[in-house]
């Protein structure tokens, strides 16, 4: 499907650039030749787009969706425009049109775009998608990873069970979830039931067994994921070095570069300034609501922690009638700080406080609203765009030691646990995403967490 939208989406910029410039200098070429070239260099099209992986990465299915791969899109697009243009200059067949190709090349982005996330979209409400999947192991681990695929639908993972040889208890998270056999029933279990994919999450077996079983389900057409052994430490975009054909996993240092950090800052400024310029009229809008809804300021400040654990005011449209108390806040947070945590209503880990909230804060926080003012902070330099959540200093004794590396970045208005996690994590794994982000940073993993921002606000809004 993928294919087959990259396709119709390059036919359709090619020919509406040609319907719109039907009148200009072609060079020897005529409109049906100029065709049939473009129809016969498709082909090619696909080939690069094979070469930048835009065809590959779709089996990861949790990581991966249309706004990551915008910047290869358009990599891919610019290169082969200019060069499809270019190439027809120099062997005198055309007299390129700077307007054409700029018409075509910016058609392309679009239509390519679009027409990825329209076949991704087909594709998930299709049966072929749902990979059933079985987990190796139910200790804690294995339990983690079945309560995050149940919570996410959208990865169209269908949970058949675990397989264990000594399984715990399972978590309240996975009612519905069952033990399907033990290790040595893994090869019928995936005959009979029709087994898509198989995750070996730890267990107590030993590790030539492991092995066995992975040498067998290779010879079948199932895909197989490893968690790796001090999964915590390691990054998603952790490097693959090798010493005579021996694998090792590079653990890169956190903090981010000096010149990386400048980059980052001057997107912070040029973005806070343009959205906030955007969003003036909303602002005052949203600040007059908040003044006549409730008694109290208009602004709500709190002190948070930042980049090296710098102390800072952060601000929001007050939500709340003024002076509620932020003890319940603190207790929950201890309450879903341990990996046994259970949700309250709707699934979620989120402290229901509706009866502090104001009737306009109610709509603020549905619409993400109240998280305006933060854009002030961003430009103040308390905050960036993207990165880990500002954290409250009473949150500092709930974390484990490899928590604090969440401060070798920036605090960000959005980031990987708001995308990824949202209130479906417990507090535990909401700070292990921020280290994630941490130990991941890149501009692309940034601009990618930005392009999908706006979209979940949209989804949260619909459903409240």
């Amino acid at each position: 499907m993928l294919l087959a939208a990259d396709v119709a989406a390059l036919l359709v910029a090619f020919f509406v650039t040609e319907a719109l410039f039907q009148n200009s200098p072609g060079g020897t070429l005529g409109n049906t030749t100029r065709t049939v070239i473009f129809v016969l260099l498709l082909p090619a099209w696909v080939l690069a787009a094979k070469l930048y992986g835009l065809y590959d990465r779709d089996e990861e299915r949790a990581t991966h969706s249309t706004a990551d791969e915008v910047v290869s899109v358009f990599h891919l697009i610019t290169v082969g425009a200019w060069g499809f243009f270019a190439t027809s200059w120099l062997v005198g067949l055309a007299h390129p049109d700077q307007r054409k190709l700029a018409t075509f090349w910016l058609l392309a982005i679009v239509a390519v775009i679009t027409a990825r996330w329209a076949a991704r979209t087909l594709a998930r409400h299709h049966s072929a998608f749902i990979q059933n999947t079985l987990i190796v192991g139910a200790g804690d681990v294995g339990q983690l990873i079945g309560r995050k695929l149940l919570q996410h639908p959208e990865y169209g993972i269908n949970l058949v069970g675990f397989a264990d040889d000594d399984p715990r208890e399972l978590r309240a998270e996975l009612d519905g979830a069952r033990f399907v056999g033990s290790t040595d029933d893994i090869a019928r279990i995936v005959e009979s039931r029709d087994v898509d994919r198989v995750i070996f999450a730890f267990s107590k077996d030993r590790h030539e067994q492991t092995l066995e079983l992975i040498r067998a389900l290779r010879k079948r057409d199932v895909q197989i994921d490893l968690v790796p052994r001090l999964f915590e430490a390691v990054s998603p975009g952790a490097p693959m070095h090798s010493v005579e054909g021996l694998p090792l996993l590079a653990v890169s240092p956190a903090r981010i570069p000096r010149s990386s950090r400048l980059l980052k800052r001057s997107v912070d400024v040029i973005g806070a300034a343009f959205i906030l310029a955007l969003t003036t009229p909303v602002v005052l809008v949203v600040a007059l609501l908040v003044r006549r809804s409730s008694d109290g300021p208009i602004f709500f400040r709190q002190e948070r922690l930042g980049m090296d654990m710098r102390t800072f005011t952060l601000l929001k449209f007050r939500t709340m009638f003024d002076g509620t108390d932020a003890a319940p806040h603190r207790e929950y947070l201890k309450h879903i700080s341990s990996a046994d945590a259970a949700p309250g209503t709707n699934n979620i880990y989120k402290l229901d406080r509706s009866d502090v909230i104001t009737p306009v804060g109610h709509w603020l926080r549905r619409m993400s609203l109240d998280e305006l003012p933060q854009l002030i902070n961003v430009l103040r330099g308390d905050m960036s765009l993207v990165g880990p959540r500002p954290a409250i200093p009473y949150e500092l004794e709930l974390y484990a030691p490899h928590h604090f590396e969440r401060f070798l970045v920036p605090a960000g208005l959005t980031g990987l646990w708001q995308v990824e996690a949202r209130a479906h994590s417990t507090f535990a794994e909401a700070l292990d995403l921020d280290v994630l982000y941490a130990r991941s940073w890149s501009p692309g993993l940034d601009l990618r967490l930005l392009l999908r921002t706006p979209t979940l606000i949209f989804r949260k809004g619909e459903t409240g």
